[in-house]
């Protein structure tokens, strides 16, 4: 099922896509129980999938990205947390920071898991008995304030406001039953700057649930972001950074592409 969540007059709704294009309202919560109504609904505009309870995400987990980054690969899973309030919908703008500005704004493609119901000690055996589904991620990063920012301030450079696009839809686990063979790739103005498979994860989706569930609680809602392939802007020759004008798509096979333009943050 393609799970898309749009703005009613009443507020924002979920509703399933259907094969003939048409979308039908859910009634209910997406993260507790809900069901396929027969009413056809028109959407409104696109929002992220959800509003994650926590937004949990992986570095250095691509073996190619790991080598370009001049890292060795990690023995666990390298975790850090996003701002859940920078999460931004398909289509609305990424803004480059001006308060805290940063002149090196870069992109990183993910897929993004989404847990679905309480996960606590999850073996690699039962793990994706956990997950609602996936969805497209943009992991957008502020490399100045990452790297240099004061004692590698990785949560501070990835936390801005509109830096954790997701979408264009969620779709349900049973239409992906490996997550780790998936076509991922990120458009720069046209230009295909990554493009990999999500077979290159050094800890593949089920390995990532168990370790992030290991002696805690992952709660209903919960949005993994599984680390991203070779091919980021700070790792070119010479670098590539967002700017004001571009627009900047993350493609995922069986999923879709999720699309934002680039402007300055309005101050």
């Amino acid at each position: 099922m393609k799970i898309i969540r749009h703005l009613t007059p009443a507020g924002p709704a979920w509703a399933a896509l259907q094969p003939d294009g048409t979308a039908r309202a859910i009634a209910g919560d997406i993260l507790a129980d809900f069901r396929v109504t027969d009413a056809v609904v028109v959407p409104g505009k696109r929002l992220a999938p959800l509003q994650p309870a926590n937004l949990l995400c992986i570095g250095l987990n691509y073996r190619k990205h790991a080598a370009e980054s001049k890292s060795e690969p990690p023995a666990h899973p390298v975790l850090f947390i996003k701002n859940t309030a920078s999460v931004q919908h398909p289509g609305d703008p990424i803004e480059i920071p001006q308060k805290l500005a940063s002149t090196r704004v870069d992109y990183e493609c993910e897929l993004a898991v989404v847990i679905g119901r309480r996960c606590k000690n999850a073996t690699k055996a039962n793990a994706l008995d956990f997950v609602l589904g996936y969805t497209c991620a943009n992991d957008v990063s502020a490399r100045d304030w990452q790297r240099d920012g004061g004692g590698g301030q990785w949560c501070q450079g990835k936390s801005f406001d509109t830096f954790c696009p997701l979408g264009p839809v969620l779709v349900t686990k049973d239409e992906i039953p490996n997550p780790n063979d998936l076509r991922i790739k990120t458009v720069l103005n046209g230009e295909v700057m990554q493009d990999w498979t999500t077979s290159d994860m050094i800890f593949d989706v089920p390995a990532l649930i168990e370790f992030l569930s290991a002696s805690k609680t992952l709660l209903p809602g919960t949005v993994i972001l599984t680390g991203t392939p070779h091919g980021v802007g700070f790792a070119r020759k010479p670098p590539v950074w967002l700017k004001v004008g571009d627009t900047v798509s993350v493609d995922i096979e069986k999923i879709g592409s999720l699309t934002n333009p680039v402007i300055n943050e309005p101050v």
